[in-house]
C-alpha cells in the first residue's frame, strides 16, 4: 500500500479559477437539492392526490415511499455515472446529471393525480423520482471529486464544504418558494393546483444552472491522469471487485456515510415532520423556524470543513455522529415540551390503551394496491396521526381491538372512561368525541410556543448536521485513488443518504404507528449514528495529508 502525503510550505491564496469551480460546481447541486427536496417537503400535501384515499398514514406512507424511491435508486445512478465520470471525464458527467433532474422535476408538476388516471398516476410518479435518485447518484460524486481536484492541498475540506452546504440551500430554496406560494394563496388552492408551481419554477433554474456549467473545464488531475494512460478501463470492477478498494468502500459506508445520512437526515426532514404533522404545528410557522436554523447553521458546513483541513475529517465525523445519538431522545422531547406544551399536558394526564394481539398489527414501509390494514392497524393509525402515545396491552377475548380513553373531561373535571371496541367510521368518532371532550389540542397554540428554545434546538441539528456532513466530501474524495475515485466514493456516499438516511422518514413513521409512541422512530437514527461512531472510530484512519494525484491503496 502506497500513501503519499503533500506538505505546504507556502500557503498561496485561492485562485480565480478554484473560485469559478466552486461556484459553477454550487450553484447547478443547489437546484438538484431543490428538485429533490421539493417532493420531500410537498409529500405531505399532494399524498392523497396521487394515492387512494382512506387511511391517510397508508397514504402518507405511500407518498413517502415514492420519496425513498428516489434513495434507494442512488446507488444505482452513482455507479452508471460514477463509471462513465472515470472513464470520460467529470465535467460532462455531471452535466447530463443536471439535465436528467430538471426534466424529470418539471415532470412531476405536469402529472395528472390519481382521480384523473388511476393508478398511472403513482407509477409515473415513481418512474420521475427513479429518475431524480439516479441523477443525484451521479451529481454529488462529480461535483465532490471535480471541486477537491481544483483545490490545493490545504484547502481541500475547506473547498468541497460549499458543495456541502448545496443540500442545505437547495432545501432552503425549496422551503422559501413553497413557503411564497403557500402564502399567496389559500390551503385549498394550493392543495388543489399551486404545489405544482416550485416544480415549474426548476425549468428556469435549470437554464441557469447548465448554462453556469459549460463554463468549466475538466479537471487538471483528472487530465493528468488520462495523459499518462493511468485511468481505470473497469471502473466498477476496481471498485468493488478488488482488493483492498472494496473493503475500503465498505468500512467508507459503515464507517462514515449510514451515520452521516441518518443524522442529516433527522436533524432536517424528520425535525420538520415532527413539528408538523406529529406536534400539529402550522406550516408557516413550521417552514419560518426550520428556515431560520438553516440560515444559522449553514455557515457551519464551511466552518466545519475549513476546520477539517487543521485538525482532520473523521474525528469531527464521528464527533458528530456520537453526540447526535445521545442527546436525540431528549431534544425531541424537549421539543414536544417548547412547541406545544398543551399536547405534552394532555398525554401525561390522559392514559390511552390499546389491547390488541400484537400478530394483528403490520410494519408496512411500502404500501401496494393488494396491501391490507386491519382493524387494529387502524386503530394504531388514528393515534399516530393526532400525535398521542398509547400504552399496548394484552388482547380482550374475541375482540379485534379495544381502546381505552381514561382522563378528566375538561368541561366538569369529572374522570372519564371510554371504551371503543373494534374499528368502523362510528368508532373513528367515537374516539374524536373522547378526545375532544377530553381536551384534545387540535394544533399547537402559537401563543405557548417557546420560540427562543424551539430555534435552538433546531440550530443543534444543524450543528451536528454540519459536523458530520461538512468535512465528508474531502474525506471520501482522499479515501480512494484518482482512477476510480468518482465511482469509488459515489457508492457509499449514496447508499448511506440514500438508503440509510433517505428511509429514515419511512421507517420512522412506520416504527411510530407500530409502536404508539411519538419518539420510538428516534432509534432508527441513533443506532446507525453508534454503529458508524464504533466501525469508523476502529478501522478508519485520518485523510487529510494525502496527496490525491498519485494516492494509491
Amino acid at each position: 500500500m502506497a500513501i503519499a502525503t503533500e506538505q505546504v510550505a507556502i500557503k498561496a491564496p485561492i485562485s480565480k479559477e478554484e473560485r469559478l469551480v466552486i461556484v459553477a460546481s454550487s450553484v447547478g447541486t443547489v437546484f438538484e437539492w431543490y428538485d429533490f427536496y421539493l417532493y420531500a417537503t410537498l409529500a405531505p400535501f399532494f399524498a392523497a392526490l396521487f394515492f387512494p384515499k382512506g387511511n391517510e398514514t397508508a397514504a402518507l406512507l405511500s407518498a413517502f415511499a415514492a420519496y425513498a424511491a428516489g434513495f434507494l435508486v442512488r446507488p444505482f445512478g452513482a455507479l452508471v455515472f460514477g463509471r462513465i465520470g472515470d472513464l470520460i471525464g467529470r465535467k460532462y458527467t455531471f452535466l447530463v446529471t443536471i439535465l436528467v433532474m430538471g426534466l424529470s422535476t418539471f415532470g412531476v408538476g405536469l402529472l395528472p393525480t390519481f382521480e384523473s388516471i388511476g393508478w398511472v398516476a403513482p407509477i409515473i410518479m415513481v418512474t420521475l423520482r427513479l429518475l431524480q435518485g439516479l441523477a443525484l447518484g451521479g451529481e454529488y460524486g462529480g461535483a465532490a471529486t471535480y471541486v477537491a481536484e481544483h483545490s490545493a492541498h490545504d484547502r481541500r475540506g475547506y473547498n468541497t464544504s460549499w458543495i456541502q452546504t448545496t443540500a442545505t440551500v437547495g432545501f432552503f430554496l425549496a422551503l422559501a418558494i413553497i413557503g411564497a406560494c403557500r402564502v399567496g394563496m389559500d390551503t385549498k388552492a394550493f392543495s388543489t393546483w399551486g404545489w405544482r408551481i416550485p416544480f415549474w419554477v426548476s425549468i428556469a433554474l435549470l437554464g441557469v444552472s447548465i448554462w453556469i456549467r459549460l463554463k468549466l473545464h475538466e479537471s487538471p488531475v483528472f487530465q493528468k491522469m488520462k495523459a499518462e494512460g493511468k485511468t481505470s478501463k473497469a471502473p466498477l470492477s476496481d471498485s468493488f471487485l478488488k482488493y483492498p478498494n472494496n473493503k475500503y468502500a465498505l468500512l467508507a459506508l459503515l464507517g462514515a456515510t449510514a451515520g452521516q445520512g441518518v443524522v442529516w437526515y433527522t436533524g432536517q426532514f424528520y425535525a420538520l415532520f415532527f413539528l408538523q404533522i406529529t406536534l400539529k404545528l402550522d406550516f408557516l410557522t413550521t417552514y419560518m423556524l426550520v428556515g431560520s436554523a438553516l440560515l444559522l447553521g449553514t455557515p457551519f458546513f464551511i466552518f466545519f470543513g475549513w476546520l477539517s483541513d487543521k485538525i482532520g475529517r473523521l474525528k469531527i465525523i464521528l464527533a458528530g455522529c456520537l453526540i447526535a445519538a445521545l442527546t436525540y431522545f431528549p431534544l425531541f422531547k424537549a421539543l414536544t415540551h417548547y412547541v406545544n406544551p398543551a399536547l405534552e399536558t394532555f398525554q401525561n394526564s390522559t392514559i390511552i390503551q390499546v389491547a390488541a394481539d400484537p400478530k394483528e398489527e403490520n410494519f408496512v414501509l411500502f404500501v401496494m394496491p393488494t396491501t391490507k390494514f386491519s382493524q387494529v392497524d387502524r386503530v394504531n393509525d388514528f393515534f399516530a396521526k393526532q400525535g398521542l402515545n398509547v400504552r399496548k396491552i394484552a388482547p380482550e377475548p374475541g375482540k379485534p381491538v379495544v381502546a381505552t380513553l381514561i382522563g378528566r373531561n375538561a368541561a366538569t373535571g369529572e374522570m372519564t372512561t371510554t371504551r371503543v371496541e373494534g374499528w368502523s367510521p362510528a368508532s373513528e368518532a367515537a374516539l374524536k368525541k373522547a378526545l375532544t371532550d377530553l381536551g384534545y389540542p387540535k394544533e399547537a397554540d402559537k401563543a405557548r410556543i417557546n420560540y427562543g428554545m424551539t430555534l435552538l434546538i433546531l440550530f443543534a441539528f444543524l450543528i451536528y448536521v454540519t459536523m458530520v456532513y461538512g468535512p465528508i466530501a474531502a474525506f471520501l474524495v482522499e479515501l480512494f485513488p484518482t482512477n476510480i475515485r468518482y465511482t469509488s466514493m459515489s457508492l457509499p456516499y449514496h447508499i448511506g443518504n440514500g438508503w440509510f438516511g433517505g428511509m429514515l422518514p419511512l421507517f420512522a413513521t412506520a416504527i411510530v404507528a407500530l409502536k404508539g409512541n411519538i419518539y420510538y422512530g428516534l432509534w432508527y437514527p441513533v443506532i446507525v449514528a453508534l454503529v458508524t461512531f464504533v466501525i469508523g472510530g476502529l478501522f478508519l484512519k485520518e485523510t487529510k495529508d494525502r496527496d490525491i494525484s498519485t494516492y494509491e491503496h
